[in-house]
């Protein structure tokens, strides 16, 4: 929950719109100042104040404890232009909230965290759990000085820029090691716990048999993923209250699934009782990876749960990324979100240098020329099985006419894969000509590198006799220059000369330029690969200068009276 505070009327009114735009995240505390800062401190996770940063200061002042657990705080100036990260940029979320709140207010961003200053992911941002020299060891990266990476496992991490071996090290491990004084440990989510117990089996006795596994095992309960049992104990009170303790989910599964998990120890006990000879091993294993502690029983007398104990094996991730037209401000912040993720980035040479600012340091790119495309999505998703977090960029929307397809027909189920929609070169040019699109359209691509020409012509017959708008993309280049003309006289048996043509080059790019013609007035001579032709259909007009297919309402053609 986000507290928010207020002293002024103007501030009152800005938190307001927090307020109205986030009601479930929300709650406005009343009052003088004072008092709100310090229930909204020891009640919510975040607060944002509407006061002087001097006067927020003074009254967090003596609230604060320790950086990992104090809520993160932002602070908005009475003229709602900054939203400044005051307290707790990092462990606290304050840093992301005042990107948030000052998207929403029309503010600007103030953090000052050093790592966040220069682009450089934080060691404590990496969605890890954290031990050790974090602070020296981030200030080793920020000056420059080697760190080195040791991974036990690979996992897809956000892009640090490691260098060979050095006095600093980062260790990815699961064990449950001391981190060294220049030394940091992350803790991947790499392990699965498998749990069974009987029916009102002590919470206390559940939790117990779990941390004593693990310490015996030499493994750190802050890598514990999940806790995975059998469906007919999803509600049993001891292992769910375990997994709210723990802070991991509980997931579970059907008997009959489990009962086909080959098991190193099978019992007739569960057989009986829940219809699958083994609960805690087979729910571990259900997941795949290597058993590391096999079924053992709590030293309960009689024992009333057991566990089990797997290391999954780490899944690299494709995010598949469309990056829009080109106008920066339609990179979604998604996409933009994405980019800062990606260890790995993989794409056409044009389109990293769109981006190439926004490349955390640590980022490595892999780049190359037109034509590459089947090429680019085997990279990506080859680096992805090694366990990288890779993002694949494609223009407008990355599953249409651009890498998804490729990518998605080479992965398999042994990666996550994650679709980051872009805005179209369809729907830019529509936005530029008016509203080509009010009705049913289809985009088709001219280009015959992939597809036969006789599928596509046959496609924009079937356009044209059903009436619907056409966006030929690729619609010439100097190879392909009969195309577009072969295409249009295919449409022109369906449609009179005077139906409205918008053409559109670089949409929303600097050099941006339109123009509206007719269906019998279109030079397919001044069209090229960066251009976006749509045409209209039989109720497409030119209105003021403007596209405008209607959408068909009925209150349009009534009479005026009526309406």
């Amino acid at each position: 929950m986000i507290g928010l505070i207020s002293a002024t009327a103007a501030g009152a009114a800005a938190r307001d719109r927090l307020a109205a735009a986030w009601p479930d995240r929300t709650r406005v505390y009343e009052g003088p100042a004072g008092e709100a800062v310090r229930a909204a401190f020891a009640e919510c996770d975040r607060l944002v104040c509407f006061l002087a940063t001097g006067a927020t200061v003074r009254l967090l002042a003596p609230l604060l404890g320790d950086k990992a657990a104090d809520p993160g705080v932002v602070c908005v100036d009475e003229g709602g232009r900054f939203a400044v990260s005051l307290v707790g940029g990092h462990g606290g979320g304050a840093n992301e909230l005042a990107h948030e709140v000052a998207q929403l207010l029309g503010a600007e961003p103030v953090v000052t965290t050093a790592t966040d200053a220069v682009g450089l992911a934080g060691l404590d941002t990496l969605g890890l759990p954290a031990e050790g020299a974090v602070a020296a060891v981030s200030r080793a990266l920020l000056d420059g000085e080697p760190v080195s990476l040791e991974a036990e496992s690979a996992w897809p991490l956000p892009p640090v820029p490691f260098a060979g071996q050095g006095a600093y090290t980062v260790r990815l491990t699961d064990r449950a090691v001391p981190p060294g004084p220049r030394e940091v440990l992350l803790r991947p989510p790499s392990l699965v716990v498998g749990v069974g117990a009987s029916r009102g089996a002590p919470v206390g006795e559940v939790l117990g048999l779990i941390e004593e596994a693990l310490r015996e095992a030499g493994l750190s309960v802050r890598s514990v993923a999940e806790l995975a049992t059998v469906d007919a104990k999803s509600e049993e009170p001891g292992i769910v209250a375990a997994a709210g303790r723990l802070g991991v989910p509980l997931v579970t599964y059907p008997a009959d699934e489990l009962a086909a998990v080959a098991v190193p120890n099978p019992s007739d006990a569960p057989l009986a009782a829940v219809g699958t000879p083994s609960v805690a091993e087979a729910a571990a294993l259900r997941t795949g990876g290597e058993l590391l502690v096999p079924k053992r029983k709590s030293a309960a007398s009689p024992a009333m749960a057991t566990c089990a104990v797997v290391r999954r094996p780490g899944r690299g991730r494709l995010a598949v990324v469309g990056l829009g037209p080109g106008a920066r401000d339609l990179l979604t912040p998604r996409a933009a979100a994405e980019l800062r993720r990606a260890s790995v980035l993989v794409g056409l040479d044009q389109y990293v240098d769109q981006i190439r600012d926004l490349i955390r340091p640590g980022t490595r790119v892999l780049e190359s020329g037109l034509g590459a495309e089947e090429e680019r999505a085997r990279t990506a998703v080859a680096e992805a099985r090694k366990g990288h977090a890779v993002a694949l960029i494609g223009s407008g929307d990355a599953g249409v006419y651009a890498m998804a397809s490729p990518a998605l027909a080479e992965a398999s189920d042994d990666i996550d894969v994650v679709g980051v929609p872009g805005v179209t070169a369809a729907l830019a040019a529509g936005a530029v000509l008016g509203a080509p699109l009010g009705h049913d359209h289809v985009s088709i691509s001219l280009s015959d590198l992939h597809t036969p020409w006789e599928v596509i012509e046959r496609r924009v017959r079937a356009a044209a006799e059903a009436d619907i708008v056409v966006t030929f993309y690729n619609p010439r280049s100097r190879g392909r220059d009969w195309q577009l003309p072969k295409a249009l006289a295919v449409l022109s048996g369906h449609r009179e000369p005077e139906t409205p043509v918008g053409v559109v080059r670089n949409a929303s790019r600097p050099d941006e330029s339109a123009r509206l013609t007719t269906l019998a007035g279109l030079d397919p001579a001044t069209v090229d690969m960066m251009t976006v032709v749509t045409v209209g259909n039989t109720a497409t007009r030119n209105i003021a200068g403007r596209m405008v297919t209607p959408r068909g309402y009925r209150w349009q053609h009534a009479p005026e009276g009526a309406r």
